[in-house]
């Protein structure tokens, strides 16, 4: 299988959510209001004012970065990668999850969106 990231006009790696593997690693960094009105499953959940003093919970290997719409996690994916993590930003964020129909949960039983 191909490699399904390009990169921006900077260099950074970038994945369309369509792209990303079933077993992708992946890094929401909204705030605790956005993740708790809809996030993906699987995701890991450290907003980013948090990531520099959280780093040890980071898994190995290639880190997905969400968030709304793909300001934040873009920002993050940079520093990630000045950092030595490989770090990809997912185009869109949870915008584009959204609209393509991807599975979400919400806390407290609501009916997931994305803000």
């Amino acid at each position: 299988m191909s490699d399904p990231r390009t990169f921006d006009v900077d260099g950074l790696p970038t994945v369309a959510v369509s792209d990303l593997a079933p077993d992708a690693v992946i890094i929401d960094v909204r705030e605790d209001d956005e993740w708790a009105a809809g996030h993906i499953p699987s995701a890991v959940h450290i907003p980013m004012g948090q990531v520099p003093q959280r780093l040890e919970e980071l898994p190995e290997g290639e880190l997905n970065i969400v968030c709304r719409s793909g300001g934040r996690s873009r920002r993050t994916a940079e520093w990630l990668q000045r950092n030595g993590y490989d770090a990809v930003n997912v185009d869109g964020g949870m915008a584009a999850w959204s609209e393509a129909g991807l599975a979400m949960v919400a806390d407290g039983g609501q009916e997931p969106f994305v803000r």
